[in-house]
């Protein structure tokens, strides 16, 4: 199974660098991992609604040119479905089933991900109706997809 992470921003935290390193080194035991990291544009400050349209536009671009045609493409949306952990790893065990064998999850920058990218998704996946910082995202993200394949593995893990 190959999963890729394209996500808009970069990570600056040593804190955040260090647990996505490490669910990076764990989950080398159960895929092929690529995370991608793309430019974020900046927002400068009181922007018009037109504004973050173009600039979710402009990432929407960089994140849509990552997108490989064979990949199953799950964006995280705040309007997206919501999952336990056991129905993520179900979700991951069916989709390779059924020859999505490239999943890529898509985390957009501050302010979201751009219509074109929410329509090129083959699903949409919400973690929780509050909003995150996409930096923290991408760690709980990681955490999650180790989770599952830990359950379809048969491992423990921490309920």
């Amino acid at each position: 199974m190959n999963i890729t992470l394209i996500t808009v921003g970069k990570i600056k935290e040593k804190y955040l660098k260090d647990a996505i390193t490490e669910y990076s080194k764990r989950l080398s035991r159960y895929c092929k991992l690529e995370i991608l990291e793309l430019q974020d544009e900046k927002t400068p400050d009181n922007a018009s609604e037109k504004e973050e349209l173009q600039i979710k536009s402009k990432e929407g671009e960089a994140i849509l040119k990552c997108v490989k045609d064979n990949m199953y493409v799950v964006a995280l949306a705040i309007d997206g479905k919501m999952l336990s952990s056991e129905e993520l790893a179900a979700f991951i065990k069916e989709a390779g089933v059924r020859g999505n064998s490239n999943i890529a999850f898509v985390i957009g920058g501050s302010l979201g991900l751009s219509k074109e990218v929410l329509n090129r998704a083959d699903y949409k996946l919400s973690f929780s109706k509050m909003t995150f910082p996409h930096q923290l995202m991408r760690v709980i993200l990681l955490e999650q997809v180790y989770r599952g394949f830990r359950i379809n593995a048969g491992e423990p893990y921490h309920k």
